[in-house]
Formats: C-alpha cells, sequence, structure tokens
C-alpha cells in the first residue's frame, strides 16, 4: 500500500496541507509590521502579502528545495513512510504552535520531522550532517542576523530624518513600508515554498516520476508557490499580535527598517540555499529596531518565550516524527 500511486498521490497531498499550514501559520510574520503601523488593514496586508508570496516563483531557482530534498536525510534513506512522519510531526508542531499564539519555525519542524523520522527507519547514520549543521546554526544567526541589519536599517533611516518633523517622516515611512513589506512577503516565499517543493521531489524522485536526476520540474514550483499564497490569505491572525505589539511598539519607520532588514536576511539565505526561519529573522530585526530605543523598549519576556519555541521546534517534532513512524510502522 505504501508504495502504490494512490500513496504518492496522498503523500503529495498532506505535503500541500503543510505548505498550506506554513502559510498559514508564517502570514503573521509577513503582516505583522504593518498591521502594527496601520499602513495597510489586517485584509488589505493579507492579500498584499499573499501575492508577493506567490511572484517569488519567478524570482530565485530551487537550492533551498534542493538543500530540503537532499540535504539533511540520505536520498537512499528516504522513503513514502519517512516523508509521511515528517510531515506529520511538523504539521501536529505547527497547528500546537498556531493555538498558543507562538511564532514558531515551520521550516525547522519540518527539518524536525526529517531528522526524527530518518533515524527512526536507518538510525543517526541516515543524517547529512552538514546540511544538518548549516541549517541549525541559523536557528541563532538568522534572528541575529536580521537584529543588526534591523538596528542598522533603522539607525539609518532616523539619521535620514533627523531634521524632518515626524508628520513628514511618518507619511514617508507609510509609502515606502509598501514596499519593503513587498520585499519581505517575496523573501518568505522565495524560502518557505521551497521546503514543500523538496518534499513533493524526493516523492516523486523515490517513485522515478521526474527522471533519475534530483531535478525539479516547473509545475511543482508553480503548484507549492500557489498553495503557499492561498494559506497566508487565509492568516494566522493569533501570532499577529505577538509579532506586531507585544515584542516592541512599531511606527512606520520601525516597519520599514524591520522589514528591510529581515528581507535581506532571508533573501541572502535564499540565494545560498539555506533553509531559514522567516519568523525567527523577522522577530530578531523587530528586536533590533525596538533596542535602537532604548533596551527597555523591547518586551524581553515575551522574546524569551519566543526564543525558546525556537530551541524546541526541532527536537519536539523530530521526537513527534519518530513516534509516528514507529507507530505507522507497527500497523502497517
Amino acid at each position: 500500500m505504501l508504495d502504490s500511486m494512490a500513496f504518492v498521490i496522498f503523500l503529495v497531498v498532506i505535503a500541500l496541507v503543510f505548505d498550506f499550514l506554513n502559510g498559514f501559520h508564517d502570514s503573521s510574520n509577513s503582516i505583522s509590521t504593518i498591521v502594527s503601523t496601520r499602513v495597510l488593514t489586517p485584509k488589505q496586508a493579507v492579500f498584499w502579502a499573499a501575492f508577493f508570496n506567490f511572484i517569488a516563483a519567478f524570482f530565485i531557482g530551487t537550492e533551498v528545495a534542493h538543500t530540503v530534498g537532499k540535504g539533511i536525510v540520505h536520498l537512499n534513506v528516504i522513503d513514502n513512510l519517512v516523508i509521511l512522519s515528517a510531515l506529520g510531526g511538523a504539521i501536529i508542531w505547527n497547528i500546537t504552535t498556531w493555538y498558543f499564539g507562538l511564532p514558531s519555525s515551520s521550516s525547522h519542524a519540518l527539518i524536525g520531522g526529517l531528522i526524527g523520522a530518518g533515524i527512526a527507519k536507518g538510525g543517526v547514520g541516515t543524517l547529512v550532517w552538514s546540511g544538518i549543521i548549516k541549517t541549525t546554526a541559523f536557528i541563532f544567526l538568522s534572528p541575529t542576523i536580521g537584529l543588526i541589519l534591523g538596528f542598522i536599517f533603522m539607525v539609518i533611516s532616523m539619521n535620514l530624518n533627523r531634521n524632518s518633523n515626524i508628520a513628514r517622516t511618518d507619511k514617508l515611512y507609510r509609502k515606502l513600508q509598501l514596499l519593503s513589506s513587498a520585499v519581505y512577503s517575496t523573501g518568505h516565499g522565495m524560502n518557505d515554498a521551497q521546503k514543500t517543493i523538496g518534499i513533493i521531489a524526493v516523492v516523486l524522485y523515490s517513485k522515478g516520476l521526474i527522471g533519475s536526476s534530483f531535478n525539479i520540474p516547473w509545475w511543482i514550483i508553480i503548484m507549492c508557490y500557489s498553495v503557499i499564497a492561498l494559506g497566508t490569505m487565509f492568516g494566522g491572525w493569533r501570532i499577529v499580535k505577538t509579532m506586531g505589539t507585544k515584542i516592541t511598539k512599531l511606527q512606520p519607520i520601525g516597519g520599514f527598517s524591520a522589514e528591510a532588514g529581515a528581507a535581506c536576511a532571508i533573501i541572502g539565505s535564499s540565494i545560498a540555499g539555506i533553509p531559514v526561519s522567516t519568523t525567527h529573522t523577522i522577530a530578531g530585526a523587530i528586536v533590533g529596531v525596538g533596542s535602537t530605543k532604548r533596551l527597555s523598549a523591547v518586551r524581553w519576556g515575551v522574546a524569551g518565550n519566543i526564543i525558546w519555541a525556537w530551541i524546541l521546534t526541532i527536537p519536539i517534532s523530530a521526537v513527534i516524527s519518530s513516534a509516528l513512524y514507529l507507530a505507522i510502522h507497527v500497523f502497517i
């Protein structure tokens, strides 16, 4: 049954469910700053972000998809049960963190799911350590880079407008934030949609449906970008408040700086083929913007809770997917 074409189709559908939940879960990251600064209403912001999530398909290759597809667990170990368990672990963790309003990483949930299912099948030797080390290192590097870039953009913006009055600055940055939000949402699509692309490509590659080499056809790319954009349109409203107002209070100049800093970090990582967390990066950028005022402007208790969710994502999703693999293996 696990090797049937019907099960392959089922796995592709489950992967697309994860893709949708990724957009749904991370929608708030794309829109939180522009909503909290009241540049756009939540409804307008969701459509804005979804559109730029989709058009990201036309601006970058599939380096991240290749990392996810063959850079976490060896290809010869991956089978349909491993994929099912990995997706199950990631989806369960995503829904759990969404319910509690925690902006955790869908990307790292998927990575953890692959690690747990891979170990459950063949032990630690199944893991591709170079890809895992690169990915896990960016749990800490991506928010740090986002923080630094957010801080730099904010300092530059404040210095450029030091002789301008508040009303004029606010008007300017409300317009610029439309641009920064669009670029950030494009970067989000570039990185996050590719994780599902990598998973679907592995499923089809294992059945010989996309040729003898690991090449990714265009129809998979368009399908995954469309689904993540659809997920973004539905939005994860529970997390908007945490990202937009609980970490620090933002004005349009701060929203622009946070989005611009995070966008630079995410797009750079996507070009390098590194599957980073857009959640981590934008949160780090928001903290960087808040810290330009004073360190007390950042609500460190909230930031600390978010960091704990980041740290726990890979190990918990790995445990869940490992348990799923063992349970399904017993009954099938």
